[in-house]
């Protein structure tokens, strides 16, 4: 009798753990419909910030950073050299004619280069953007066609999201660029390896401003970014946005971001000068 109890109680058990969970997976997917909803423009689709937006967090399938890092030294990088006080500011999801040319000011006033990581459609669309910024000496990198996640892509895709990209900015402008940066970091331990042998170097981050993030304060963005700040670090923030994306916070934040870090002491540098690579990629 005993021993009957004691299994119908374990039944009970995992028929309540059952449904619990089941509830569980069940909230989580609708928050995530809602979020989704929410982004979601009169058309039914993503912009291609709004993507960015709800995928900058890592998936837990996703391939380590750091031993990426480890394998393909010289075409992966997370940060530049620790021994040198220098930092590179690098900017997502360009051009947007909303928040580009407010960065691109606040940069020229304090005699500030960066990078831009530019996404393929938005270049096409707003071409006089990225003529400004190449203009006024900032370094271009490579974003992606319309930024999806490339770990996800089968090889040609992938290779069309790059192609695609580089062709549009060098129809614009006579370069081609040297620096590839995957739409939320996620690239597969391959397309590494594809991107080294077509000259590409792979540029992720250490520090990141979490702008993307339910529009934060620059007070939230400052905060996050001196987090993990130290000696050759990559900073992301973001220059483009989605239609309900306000990046108001980070261009709020930067001046004060420069002058903070020039008092520390930090020399603020683009890529090239921090990874010592050339700006533009080899043509073979």
């Amino acid at each position: 009798m005993l021993q009957r109890l004691n299994k119908l109680l374990i039944l009970l058990l995992v028929i309540a753990t059952f449904l619990t969970s089941s509830a569980e997976e069940l909230n989580i997917s609708s928050k995530a419909s809602v979020q989704m909803a929410a982004i979601t423009d009169s058309s039914g689709s993503l912009s291609q910030a709004d993507k960015a937006k709800t995928g900058k967090k890592r998936r837990s399938d996703s391939v380590s950073w750091v031993k990426l890092q480890q394998r393909y030294p010289g075409a992966y990088f997370l940060h530049g050299p620790r021994h040198k006080k220098e930092v590179a500011l690098t900017f997502d999801d360009a051009p947007d004619p909303r928040f580009t040319p407010k960065i691109l000011d606040i940069l020229a006033k304090h005699h500030v280069q960066a990078t831009f990581f530019l996404v393929g459609t938005r270049a096409d669309k707003h071409p006089e953007i990225v003529k400004r910024i190449h203009r006024e000496g900032h370094i271009i990198g490579n974003h992606s066609y319309n930024h999806e996640v490339m770990s996800k892509l089968s090889p040609n895709d992938f290779h069309r999201q790059v192609w695609r990209t580089d062709t549009i900015i060098s129809r614009i402008i006579p370069y081609h660029p040297h620096f590839f940066r995957p739409p939320y970091g996620e690239m597969q331990p391959s397309q590494v390896a594809w991107a080294k042998n077509n000259g590409y170097i792979v540029v992720n981050w250490d520090v990141d401003s979490a702008d993307w993030k339910n529009n934060p304060s620059s007070t939230v963005i400052l905060r996050n970014m001196h987090k993990t700040l130290r000696s050759g670090s990559i900073i992301l923030q973001h220059a483009g946005g989605g239609v309900s994306q306000s990046l108001s916070g980070t261009i709020e934040a930067l001046p004060q971001l420069i002058s903070s870090l020039q008092q520390k002491g930090y020399r603020i540098v683009t890529l090239p000068e921090l990874l010592e690579q050339s700006a533009e990629r080899p043509i073979r």
